[in-house]
């Protein structure tokens, strides 16, 4: 026969939690060790690795996370949870709003360039050349996805100023044995190959430096997306938790003295 509690037992059976009266455990170490001795990047390393990660590995992981908290009010994700707390709901639901909208276009440029990163470095492996891997994988990616190359350039900034401090902290990992440094190559040599015949440049952007990191640190690039999700849902709840001390209700994407402009279909 079948032990019905079994079946029930195994419906969510997971290696994360162990959750029993009196005992919590994260991937198999109790809660309490880890309270006041870990930090919360370490128990997100902890929980998707199985292992707390070393303190060099913490801090690169830190530093992505840091960086992609906020880009104010004219980021998608950000005015839309700051519309949202004014339509009289709470901030679960606001936060909830703007990271809805973490999508392929708004969002998801880490993951795409994280997969980028790690295609190059499959043909580097096959035996390819640096130049002609990021060209291949470039030439593939604009068949292919979009003529975009995901990471690189930037609407707002001629230079991303949080590109230089990211990738220092990366060749400094690099240099100490921590990374391989193959992916920040492998960035970088897509930059030059971007830049060239070009008057004005395409650096690489926040979304190119944090994957060099992922990427670098080992992590799947769907994980990429979750990690921005995750950094960007703390500017998504300050920006809700600003508006929501202002009054004003019912706040569109316009003043109220703008309205947009009528166009006569055909």
């Amino acid at each position: 026969m079948t032990d019905v509690g079994q079946v029930v037992a195994d419906w969510w059976a997971t290696s994360l939690t162990r959750v029993e009266p009196g005992e919590i455990s994260l991937r198999g170490v109790p809660i309490e060790e880890l309270i006041g001795a870990v930090s919360f990047v370490d128990v997100l390393w902890l929980l998707l690795r199985g292992q707390l990660p070393e303190p060099a590995e913490s801090k690169l992981l830190e530093a992505a996370l840091v960086a992609g908290v906020d880009h104010g009010p004219q980021a998608p994700s950000i005015a839309s949870a700051r519309m949202a707390i004014t339509c009289g709901v709470g901030l679960n639901n606001a936060i909830a709003n703007g990271v809805n909208v973490l999508g392929d276009v708004h969002g998801g440029a880490g993951q795409q360039c994280v997969e980028l990163l790690d295609t190059i470095d499959t043909l580097r492996r096959g035996g390819a050349e640096l130049g002609d891997a990021v060209a291949e994988a470039v030439a593939a990616w604009r068949a292919g996805r979009s003529r975009y190359v995901p990471g690189f350039g930037h609407r707002f900034h001629p230079v991303d100023p949080r590109r230089d401090p990211l990738l220092g902290l990366v060749e400094q990992a690099a240099r100490e044995g921590v990374v391989t440094g193959r992916h920040l190559e492998a960035g970088q040599a897509i930059e030059e190959h971007l830049n060239e015949g070009r008057a004005r440049p395409v650096p690489m952007n926040i979304d190119g430096a944090t994957a060099v990191i992922y990427a670098e640190l080992g992590f799947p690039a769907p994980l990429a997306r979750g990690f921005f999700v995750l950094s960007r849902s703390v500017g998504i709840l300050a920006h809700a938790w600003e508006e929501s001390s202002q009054g004003r209700r019912i706040k569109g994407p316009l003043p109220p003295s703008f309205m947009p402009a009528y166009r006569a279909a055909g």
